[in-house]
Formats: C-alpha cells, sequence, structure tokens
C-alpha cells in the first residue's frame, strides 16, 4: 500500500537545493571607546597559573536582595556543578544564558557574595558606546565540551 505522501517524498527528494543567502551583520564601532591597554607585562609563568576553562550553562537564575548579581549553575566537565556569581543582571536575564557556552578562570579561590561562595569567574568584554557601557560574556562554540582547557 501506498503512503499518502509518498508522492511529496520523492519530488522533495528530486528538488534541488535551494541555499539560503545569509546576510552578515553590519556593525558599527565608530562611536565604541574601549579601556587603554596595560603598560606593565606580565610573566608568562603568572599568565599561565590562570585555569580558563570552558563552562556549559545548566542553571541561571537572579540572587534575591541583589539587583546586579546572576548566579549560574555550571558544567565544568569535572562531574560536580560549579556556581560562579557574575554582576551582569543588567545585561542578561537568566533564562537566555541556560545551555550556553562560555568562558571562565575557576582556579580562583572561592569569594563570598550574598552569602554564596563564588567559585571562578566568567569572561566578558566591556565598552563603552555613546557614553553607556555594554558587556558581552564570551560564549564559544556549543561544540567545545565542558572542561576544555583554553590557551
Amino acid at each position: 500500500m501506498k503512503s499518502l505522501d509518498s508522492d511529496n517524498k520523492k519530488s522533495a527528494e528530486k528538488a534541488p537545493e535551494v541555499k539560503e543567502e545569509v546576510k552578515e551583520e553590519v556593525i558599527d564601532f565608530s562611536k565604541v571607546e574601549i579601556e587603554p591597554m596595560f603598560k606593565d607585562f606580565v610573566d608568562f609563568d603568572s599568565f599561565s597559573k590562570c585555569d580558563f576553562r570552558a563552562v556549559k550553562v545548566k542553571a541561571c537564575e537572579a540572587v534575591k536582595k541583589s539587583k546586579k548579581l546572576l548566579q549560574f549553575t555550571l558544567d565544568d566537565g569535572t562531574g560536580t556543578d560549579r556556581t560562579i556569581l557574575s554582576g551582569i543582571h543588567a545585561y542578561y536575564e537568566p533564562e537566555e544564558l541556560v545551555g550556553k557556552t562560555l568562558v571562565a578562570i575557576t582556579n580562583l579561590p572561592p569569594r563570598a557574595m550574598m552569602g554564596i561562595d563564588s567559585c571562578g569567574m566568567l569572561l566578558s568584554a566591556v565598552h563603552t558606546e555613546e557614553g553607556e557601557e555594554k558587556l558581552h560574556l564570551l560564549m564559544v562554540d556549543n561544540h567545545i565540551p565542558a572542561g576544555a582547557k583554553l590557551y
């Protein structure tokens, strides 16, 4: 017996592939100000002590009684969830970050904020545009596994 959509499948298989044209977003950086570069050098041994890792956002929520802080529950590849707090609520809503792959420094000592230990730091890019501070979390390709070492 012939299925009702078998003719549609055959015609779809024979149809030439249509490629959608993807237009690249044009960004105007002419009104952007960035902080000056540091004049002091850091030696390679000091830099190499920082443990940069890809982390996957398992959960994210606003910290009660704080206007700025978001609490991230992260997969850092160790099998144990990592908590990092970040003062970026003015730039992101928690639900839009779940599932993203971010960059963290994972070997900073825990720091208590609002009674919660933050075990690391998420990396972001900051600049000023027309007098307003802008912040973007560093997000990497989701194909990078949690815990991957970044150099």
